[in-house]
């Protein structure tokens, strides 16, 4: 029996040693070792509950402290690393570590929809055979600090995925360690076709709406020059005194430009700063610029020949960039930069890019939205003594910017909007209410949610604050209904009726009338208007110059000729006392063709844009079509005779 009993605790003890030797004691570098490629660990460390106590726990607020880490242990080097996580508890990332938001917005910033972080301090991974298996060079962990909501502990805000955003990988599913940590391995795709060759060391360009270069041209150990390429690349992109703005991640400071400018000029911050203290000899009053987050703007056409602030290619424009498909020597903006630097970079070749860019206009342009910089292979230009040689920068980053969609926010809202009407009916539908947003303090006063009333063609001439009564006596004389109260105005800059004059078997006319209700001038203009039916058949357009877009073969493209490319601002009516102020008004008759075999309804909707841009911005449109009730056909001797009536009352409408 002694040695039955013997044997039992021998068997346990074997078994509860197998039991341990089973288990490691950490999960990350058993897992992290069977992966061939990228590991993504992202491990919830730790969270606390945060005032105020609310009765709603589903808005108790918590703090959460997260790591992501990211291990290259593939055979090829991962050149600048985008990690997405998807956040799914109105999460709010109060800081991260060695990474930013690769979207370009700031930290702190609401994450809650999922985010893409990118590298910062750490851009690139290499691998374990080009290192010897140093973590420093292979790793990078991400220490991120926030806040969620609704989330109790011991309950865990845990991501609902985490992947790999950068091109040609794929990645397997997510598995849970626990119920605090996730991990998933990515790997090179087979099927994906790379455009980096064996010779580059950096990530090749990126194409997008608009591209910023920052090419450091000159390097010492205190300070670089670099200079700042804005390219424009979309067909109907486009900036009026543009500010570009982003973030110095290493105390950094502007000492000298040229061809541009910062819009403050303000040395405190250095003064009182750790730049004061280093930089002990520097005259701090020559300085430009000390701010975290500087507004650099762009300088007017008389200081092109400046022989101190000018003399930059492409520079001095006002902060103009027109679409390419206008002007393309006007399609680019530069200028260069003087950067001081602090320790510990005081050193030639240590170079970093400022982050979190941001671009915009202040009229009515389109909304960029800026990815982060990438290093790319170093920009060529030509020697300026005019030898045949190239001249290669010490050191090139990327910036890409898209054209966003419009949100439901009213801080998204458009800048310009669209009336519909046609022959076949008096009346007009106007701009929608509130289409370019309506303040809050309207709602007293105004309806932000009933429908725009129709109007008489002649109220389109007249500001939406003198329209009230104008509106009543329609609505009166129509037998329509008159809300009360009346519907908000559109509150829009600039507005553009779309008429269909007339309709035939052989062809069809619009007039488009752009009306500036603003008080900015617009200078070389642009409009564009994309018809799925109707673009194809254009053929001519009388006072502007015209053409359909060879790739975007729906869209018409439209601009001021010259001596009509200047869309001036409102202005006081000819006895200030009695009229109405008036606004600057431009238009031209547009002909179409019908073909034999076109199904085309133009009263149906096909002679009605499908979007309306101006100066790149969409505009918005009514949501139904003017009725076709009252239709008549047309023949074409009347459509001609109309055209012409069209033109010789073209500039008394």
């Amino acid at each position: 029996m002694a040695s039955n009993l013997c044997s039992c605790r021998c068997f346990f003890i074997v078994a509860i040693l197998s039991i341990f030797t089973s288990t490691p004691a950490k999960s990350q570098p058993q897992t992290s070792d069977s992966c061939n490629g990228i590991f993504l660990s992202y491990a919830y460390n730790r969270g606390v509950k945060l005032p105020p106590n609310v009765s709603d726990q589903v808005e108790q607020p918590y703090r959460f402290e997260s790591t992501l880490t990211v291990l290259n242990n593939g055979l090829v080097e991962l050149k600048s690393w985008k990690v997405f996580i998807g956040f799914r508890h109105q999460e709010w990332l109060v800081s991260a570590s060695n990474a930013i938001l690769a979207d370009g917005t700031s930290i702190p910033s609401a994450v809650g929809n999922g985010i893409i972080f990118a590298g910062s301090s750490v851009i690139d991974l290499k691998t374990a055979a080009a290192t010897a298996g140093d973590l420093t060079q292979m790793q990078v962990q991400v220490e991120m600090v926030g806040t969620t909501l609704g989330v109790a502990p011991p309950s865990v805000p845990m991501p609902s995925t985490i992947n790999l955003a950068n091109d040609g990988f794929v990645c397997g599913e997510p598995t849970s360690q626990g119920n605090n940590e996730t991990h998933v391995c990515c790997k090179s795709d087979p099927n994906f076709k790379t455009k980096i060759t064996t010779n580059e060391n950096f990530l090749p360009k990126q194409n997008g709406d608009l591209t910023i270069m920052y090419d450091v041209i000159k390097a010492y150990n205190s300070n670089y020059w670099a200079e700042v390429t804005i390219s424009n690349h979309n067909t109907l992109g486009r900036l009026d005194n543009w500010k570009l703005s982003w973030n110095w991640t290493n105390d950094e400071f502007i000492h000298t430009m040229k061809g541009a400018y910062p819009s403050t000029i303000d040395s405190s911050n250095c003064i009182f700063g750790s730049q004061g203290e280093f930089y002990k000899e520097l005259d701090f009053s020559n300085v430009l610029n000390c701010e975290k987050r500087p507004t650099i703007i762009d300088l007017p056409p008389t200081r092109f020949n400046d022989t101190q602030l000018g003399k930059v290619p492409f520079c001095c424009r006002n902060g103009t960039i027109l679409p390419p498909y206008m002007d393309p020597s006007m399609s680019i903006s530069r200028f260069q930069i003087n950067v001081f630097k602090m320790p510990p970079n005081i050193n030639r070749s240590n170079l970093i890019p400022p982050q979190n860019w941001e671009i915009k206009g202040d009229t009515v342009n389109p909304d960029y939205k800026c990815g982060a910089p990438i290093r790319v292979s170093s920009s060529q230009s030509q020697d300026p003594t005019g030898l045949p040689s190239n001249i290669s920068s010490i050191a090139s980053w990327q910036v890409v910017c898209n054209i966003t969609t419009k949100s439901l926010s009213k801080s998204d809202s458009p800048k310009c909007c669209v009336s519909f009407s046609a022959y076949y009916n008096e009346s007009v539908i106007p701009c929608n209410t509130c289409a370019c947003g309506c303040p809050s303090n309207q709602e007293r006063t105004c309806s932000a949610n009933t429908p725009a009333m129709w109007l008489p063609p002649k109220a389109l001439l007249v500001p939406f604050e003198n329209r009230s009564e104008i509106a009543h006596d329609w609505a009166r004389y129509k037998k329509l209904q008159v809300p009360n109260p009346m519907p908000c105005g559109d509150n829009c800059g600039v507005s553009i009726n779309w008429h269909v004059n007339t309709d035939d078997k052989k062809g069809w006319t619009a007039r488009i009338t752009i009306f500036n209700w603003g008080e900015t001038n617009f200078a070389d203009w642009f409009a564009a208007v994309q018809m799925d039916k109707g673009a194809l058949g254009f053929k001519e357009m009388y006072s502007f110059n015209g053409s359909l877009l060879e790739r975007l073969n729906t869209t018409i493209f439209m601009q001021g000729k010259k001596g009509l490319n200047f869309l001036v601002a409102e202005a006081n009516g000819s006895n200030p006392r009695r009229d109405p102020r008036v606004p600057g008004k431009q238009q031209s008759v547009i002909l179409f063709t019908k073909k034999k075999n076109d199904e085309i309804n133009v009263a149906g909707g096909d002679g009605f844009p499908s979007k309306v841009f101006f100066n790149g911005e969409e505009c918005s449109l009514p949501s139904v079509y003017p009725s076709n009730g009252l239709r008549n056909e047309f023949s074409s001797v009347t459509i001609t005779i109309l055209i012409l009536l069209s033109i010789i009352l073209m500039q008394q409408w």
